[in-house]
């Protein structure tokens, strides 16, 4: 049978995974793009010990059950894609996405990830790449001496050279989309991997069939909510308190029935 000490264990480890997703939160409060996480909860079976309506006599039933909750689990942590804040920096290569949509990088292993940070740079050879030196999945490489980068809402670039009266086309720059982005994975450096649960990745141009638009010379802020999270954790910690609590009861319960008993 389960007892009161391994019900309040099992909220107390639930209550330690849910500080955990609180601190990454608070942690990346200033990260570019970073989404913010929510620990989900569920109950563990119960003990039942009579079932609702039962019989309780020739022509009468119970008309509630008698059952014993054997604790609670964490059933996942679910990643929250809200929109952040839009931070101006006047940076010709940063780029924030307002509404749906990664943009889709070149990993190292030859596979993509996706990002909602868009804090470019220039490589030596004149590519767009990420802080870290990644590849866009379609590279654009700016012309050598140009002397302004236009990437206009839906992706388009453009630059203006030296001796050219128009500006000349560099490329297109696409967005990914999915069905369940909360289901992509966490791999570090801002970046994401697709998963059976997020579905396949659908590229297509900023602004239609449903992909958001580019902010040019912008970031998009965390969507973390300082306060939120402060009250959550507050809220976290009394609760971790009270089944500490009834740790303890449980115990002097048990001790005094082995003294006295």
């Amino acid at each position: 049978m389960t007892t009161a000490l391994q019900i309040a264990r099992s909220g107390l480890d639930a209550l330690d995974q849910r500080l955990k997703t609180i601190s990454n939160n608070l942690a990346n409060v200033s990260t570019t793009g970073f989404k913010r996480d929510r620990a989900s909860f569920a109950t563990l079976m119960y003990q039942d010990d009579r079932s609702p309506g039962a019989a309780s006599g020739p022509d009468t039933q119970f008309a509630t059950g008698l059952g014993t909750g054997t604790g609670v689990r964490v059933v996942g942590t679910e990643r929250i894609h809200a929109q952040g804040s839009m931070i101006q920096t006047d940076n010709a290569l940063d780029l924030a996405i307002e509404g749906n949509g990664f943009f889709a990088i070149q990993l190292a292993d030859g596979t993509q990830g996706f990002t909602r940070d868009g804090g470019f740079k220039l490589s030596a050879t004149g590519e767009i790449v990420t802080a870290n030196g990644l590849r866009l999945a379609q590279p654009l490489t700016i012309p050598d001496g140009a002397t302004q980068v236009v990437i206009a809402p839906d992706g388009l670039v453009t630059a203006t050279i030296p001796g050219q009266a128009a500006p000349v086309e560099v490329g297109q720059l696409q967005l990914a989309r999915f069905l369940n982005p909360a289901g992509l994975m966490p791999i570090g450096d801002n970046l994401y991997r697709e998963t059976a649960g997020s579905g396949p990745a659908q590229l297509g141009i900023a602004g239609q069939a449903g992909m958001g638009t580019l902010r040019q010379g912008m970031l998009e802020g965390s969507n973390v909510s300082t306060v939120q999270e402060l009250v959550d954790m507050i809220e976290t910690q009394r609760a971790y308190e009270i089944n500490a609590k009834v740790i303890n009861a449980a115990d002097e319960m048990s001790r005094y029935v082995v003294q006295n008993v």
